[in-house]
């Protein structure tokens, strides 16, 4: 990385990943193999008392491209219908959907919040087994909830062969 120190880097890298500046507070939760934010997690309420219902944020570019392709594809409905014919299945999606809630409420907690969003699950959904967004639940299984879904998407993924984010130091107008 450059010069700049590591919550500044990573503020750059995460704001030219997402196109954006990222709405405060958040923290980096997970990184990849070079050391670049993958995704970030913000408190329940943001800085100027918005709600944030989503968890973990997906930034990684490369894998955010994936889960893009992915749901243009039609994966979200076909993975609906495994969770739906699946018993099993849909039992670790329900558990998965409590270790988000018991999560967010930690990081509330953390943040000095209480939950705003507790009455919604992954993706914003109040229904744990309604698919959506498979960008969220790529971002959870990176963080470490054991989402089945996110966990396809992201051991499927061939992570970039380079550090790419690099160039999002480089000159970033972040």
């Amino acid at each position: 990385m450059t010069s700049t120190t590591g919550r500044e880097a990573d503020a750059a890298v995460v704001a030219a990943q997402i196109g954006r500046v990222p709405r405060q507070p958040w923290r980096v939760a997970a990184r990849c193999s070079h050391g670049y934010p993958m995704a970030i997690v913000p408190p329940p309420i943001l800085d100027g008392g918005d709600r944030f219902p989503t968890y973990a944020w997906l930034t990684c570019p490369s894998l955010a491209e994936k889960a893009a392709v992915l749901e243009s594809a039609g994966a979200a409905a076909r993975m609906a219908g495994r969770v739906a014919g699946d018993p099993a299945l849909a039992e670790r999606v329900r558990a998965a959907d409590r270790a988000l809630r018991a999560a967010r409420a930690a990081e509330g907690r953390r943040a000095g919040d209480e939950d705003a969003c507790s009455a919604i699950g992954i993706a914003g959904q109040r229904d744990p087994l309604r698919v959506k967004c498979l960008h969220a639940r790529a971002a959870l299984a990176l963080v470490g909830i054991d989402d089945p879904i996110g966990t396809d998407i992201v051991e499927g993924w061939d992570p970039c062969p380079d550090a790419h984010c690099l160039r999002y130091l480089q000159g970033s107008p972040f």
